[in-house]
């Protein structure tokens, strides 16, 4: 991989100076922030219980996550094919002529209300036409989480379409002293190689291919990691089969790899010392006796659902294993970020970066399972 270094200074300086505006106007931010971009909030009932029907209704032993995925593609790609505007309420009636008989009356293949993966494919057909599922399949028709009908469709998409309702604010990194913010690392999740981590990481519009059932990452700039913002959806209530979404924005202000091994070193051993200093009994993001590969800062931006702050991802090769992990450093959160996070998303948060080794929770096992299984668009 080539050597990348990108920092945003006047970034970083204009976070600093609204900072104080934000917090002013956080919850009126945070509530507009509820759902999805491509989802207008009438909408947010049908589609909602559409990945019920297609995921958290089903039996825990029949579900597959690959599933949740198709689910959220199947309505992403209706979006894209109506031009980018938002689903309302008023398509419910298109969703319900094609899988409404599948759920309803055909309780065979799946039990009554629910949908399996034959059904929603065969749904998907009768919604978008017969070329969705040879499409949904192909790594080089399937991007940004949509089926498209041809390359050329795929090559005609721009990614910026989801900011149209987007609301992305201002870049909102950690300003507080680091004795006062919050220095987590989460456990490092194994991976079957380095290089295929970095061939899925390096793919942004692939992203939405190792989407888990609490959370799911979709690229909204054009190009590649460094400078790359992501739409992030992440869901509560899960456990009890009734997922709540919110979204944040977060951009790659920081990207370093072992093409710069000074300064990729230099920045795993500030991250050790903030952790080891500021951290309550926090383990080093890299030990003594690893080798770091990549590593990149994901700054939050207004609105985010923990507040300012960085996170960032390191992969580390150390006895022959590599292991990539998550690593944040957080400002305290206001109030009413603080009552939602301890309500229902700490504990979310730490599964999606792979606390609990839960694999169908965590973004992180997923692209270790696609990497070992072979299955990395590009390999």
């Amino acid at each position: 991989m080539t050597r990348v270094s990108r920092s945003v200074p006047l970034a970083f300086a204009a976070g600093a100076a609204t900072a104080t505006a934000l917090n002013a106007w956080g919850p009126a931010r945070f509530a507009r922030m509820s759902g999805s971009s491509i989802v207008a909030p009438d909408a947010a009932p049908w589609t909602t219980d559409f990945l019920n029907a297609a995921y958290f209704r089903r039996d825990p032993a029949d579900r597959d996550i690959d599933d949740l995925r198709l689910a959220f593609a199947i309505f992403t790609t209706r979006w894209h094919r109506l031009g980018h505007r938002r689903l309302r309420a008023t398509d419910a009636p298109a969703f319900h002529r094609a899988f409404g008989r599948h759920r309803f009356l055909d309780g065979r293949r799946s039990p009554r209300g629910t949908l399996g993966r034959e059904q929603l494919l065969e749904g998907a057909a009768r919604l978008h036409g017969d070329w969705f599922p040879d499409a949904y399949a192909d790594d080089a028709r399937r991007a940004w989480g949509i089926a498209f009908v041809d390359e050329a469709d795929r090559a005609g998409y721009q990614p910026e379409m989801r900011l149209r309702k987007g609301r992305l604010g201002p870049l909102t990194p950690g300003m507080a002293s680091p004795e006062r913010q919050t220095w987590h690392t989460y456990p490092p999740v194994p991976v079957p190689s380095a290089d295929g981590v970095i061939a899925a990481l390096s793919r942004p519009e692939t992203w939405p291919d190792y989407a888990s059932e609490l959370g799911r990452f979709t690229p909204v700039r054009s190009g590649g990691l460094a400078g790359q913002t992501f739409e992030i959806e992440v869901a509560a209530g899960t456990e009890r089969g009734r997922p709540v979404y919110v979204r944040g924005y977060v951009t790659i202000t920081r990207l370093l790899s072992n093409a710069a091994p000074d300064e990729l070193r230099d920045y795993v051993d500030r991250l050790n010392r903030g952790l080891l200093r500021h951290g309550e009994n926090e383990p080093p993001a890299v030990p003594d006796d690893a080798t770091p590969v990549l590593a990149f800062d994901l700054t939050t931006h207004a609105g985010h659902f923990m507040g300012s702050g960085n996170n960032r991802l390191v992969l580390v090769e150390r006895d022959g294993q590599a292991s990539v992990r998550a690593a944040g450093t957080w400002d305290p959160m206001p109030w009413h970020l603080e009552q939602a996070y301890q309500r229902a998303g700490r504990e979310a948060q730490h599964a999606f970066w792979g606390q609990g080794a839960v694999v169908a929770q965590s973004m992180l096992h997923q692209i270790a399972g696609r990497v070992a299984a072979g299955s990395v668009a590009g390999d």
